[in-house]
């Protein structure tokens, strides 16, 4: 399983205020939960990319970011689920913002 450890770390500090957060290997990398939702992952298919899980609705719009670009799985879009190179998220105002517009989204899903 290859994902960055420094990133992952980061992820785990910004989650610790939340309840409900575990984490789940999957994708060939870490996934962060949030009561059995994933709410964003590290490494895996895409080493260079943070995977976020996002509003459906909203995930034209969040295409038009820089450096950002839609999950595929055999070919197909997954709306709702967007790489974002982890250039971008190197400052920690811009990886909060992304893990806060996922946990957003997914404090909206039921439970599991």
């Amino acid at each position: 399983m290859a994902y960055n450890e420094n990133i992952a770390q980061r992820v785990r500090e910004m989650l610790s205020k939340y309840d409900g957060i575990t984490e789940k290997k999957m994708f060939g990398g870490l996934c962060f939960m949030m009561y059995g939702n994933m709410v964003c992952g590290v490494g895996g298919i895409t080493k260079d990319a943070m995977l976020f899980r996002v509003d459906p609705s909203e995930s034209e719009i969040l295409l038009k970011e820089k450096r950002v670009k839609a999950m595929e799985m055999r070919g197909r879009s997954m709306k709702g689920f967007l790489y974002v190179d982890e250039v971008v998220l190197k400052e920690e105002k811009d990886l909060e913002k992304w893990i806060k517009r996922s946990i957003d989204f997914v404090k909206t899903m039921p439970k599991k």
